[in-house]
């Protein structure tokens, strides 16, 4: 089919598998062109076909040579629908892995499953005896609990008042103001239960109980802050209820995993496009000015390069870990630098609809929305007709 993206409000419908599996290749190929990463031997990555965790899981495997095993979810193409970008991420890290002799397997399934979690450990003991570290970076709007059975859904509201801003339509760059209702208290912990730090503990208290995770093994979940400017919609807002909950796992596993050596952490990330994050009003207008004032100043980091630098100089770093005083993990460093905070600041306010373009870098943003399906990326031919059908290598 000759495969075009197709979209639907902030969600693309579509995605095209010799895009993603371009995209991939250009993150393999720059880790490939990096000082070796003095890191991990088994590593698992719960949540591994896109954003941080793909990224992490290149650096871990193309950086430190480390076998890896990726959890995501299923997806299948049909002769009408394309599979998930996921999928073709994850189909072209494999083939990859499997050309250049890394051992690496993809295990798919709800990650919040007890069946997916039971399926991975087997095959950790089986493969690899055990692993020391474990990458836990889970987005998702929806959670099914595994003993009760209650679906949960999380919400990206205000909490106690309604917040009002601005914010901008992505695909047309109308800027607009808009107001938020606070989310019921339900709505907050639903959203605890979908993103706060409860698997994360499932899966590590399933790792530890079959034997499998090593001593002095590391885990760590991703997170964010952001600016003062997005603090009521994201920080201060329901699902920064769900990233307390995150730190506060972090600090509970850290003790847990204390007296065999291991570390928990909450690594805390940039501002990057995401597709959960252009769905939330305000942050793809700041995102969109962050990118621009970045660029500016030499300063600007996709996931592959936040996740090398996380590796080399916070993880396995020589000179130790380094946190804050929360013990979380910073590699929003650049971000939060006063250079770059105090240009957004003075931008936010002058930005509107006919200057958008020229104050922002809402053109390179939708872009890198696109290339999230594996569109608008050099050197594909969306024109030609492509085959959807593609398969998992040592998918199990």
């Amino acid at each position: 089919m000759i495969i075009k993206p197709r979209t639907r409000g902030f969600i693309c419908t579509t995605a095209h598998p010799v895009g993603c599996a371009r995209q991939v290749q250009e993150q393999i190929e720059y880790i490939k062109g990096k000082p070796t990463v003095q890191g991990p031997r088994n590593v698992l990555v719960i949540g591994a076909s896109t954003g941080y965790g793909l990224a992490s899981r290149i650096a871990a495997a193309f950086g430190a040579g480390a076998a890896t095993v990726g959890v995501y979810r299923p997806s299948t193409a049909t002769d009408t629908r394309t599979a998930s970008a996921g999928w073709y991420n994850s189909a072209a890290f494999e083939q990859s892995a499997l050309d250049t002799g890394l051992r690496s397997y993809s295990v798919c399934g709800d990650a919040f499953s007890k069946e997916t979690k039971d399926r991975t450990t087997r095959l950790i003991k089986r493969e690899l005896g055990q692993v020391d570290l474990v990458i836990y970076s889970v987005a998702t709007a929806r959670r099914t609990d595994p003993v009760s059975g209650e679906v949960y859904n999380s919400v990206l509201k205000p909490v106690k008042h309604p917040y009002t801003n601005k914010t901008v339509n992505f695909h047309t760059g109308e800027v607009s103001p808009v107001t938020i209702d606070p989310a019921t208290e339900s709505e907050i912990e639903s959203t605890v239960h979908v993103m706060g730090g409860e698997d994360w503990q499932l899966w590590i208290d399933s790792l530890r109980e079959a034997g499998v995770l090593a001593d002095h093994a590391m885990t760590l979940a991703f997170s964010y802050i952001g600016p003062e400017l997005t603090q009521e919609i994201y920080r201060k807002g329901s699902i920064g209820q769900a990233k307390d909950h995150l730190e506060a796992t972090a600090r509970q596993l850290n003790e847990q995993l204390a007296a065999q050596g291991g570390r928990a952490y909450v690594v805390v990330s940039k501002g990057l496009v995401t597709q959960s994050s252009s769905a939330l009003p305000v942050v793809p207008l700041y995102t969109s000015l962050l990118y621009k004032v970045m660029k500016a100043q030499g300063l600007h980091e996709g996931c592959i390069e936040q996740a090398y630098r996380l590796f080399t100089e916070c993880l396995y770093s020589p000179k130790g870990t380094s946190v804050d005083e929360e013990g979380r993990i910073r590699i929003d460093d650049w971000e939060l630098k006063p250079s770059v905070q105090t240009e957004v600041d003075r931008l936010w306010p002058l930005i509107t609809t006919e200057n958008i373009y020229e104050l922002s870098d809402l053109a390179g943003y939708r872009k890198e929305f696109f290339q999230l399906f594996g569109f608008e990326t050099d050197g594909v031919n969306y024109e030609a007709d492509t085959n959807p059908h593609v398969s998992v290598p040592n998918q199990f």
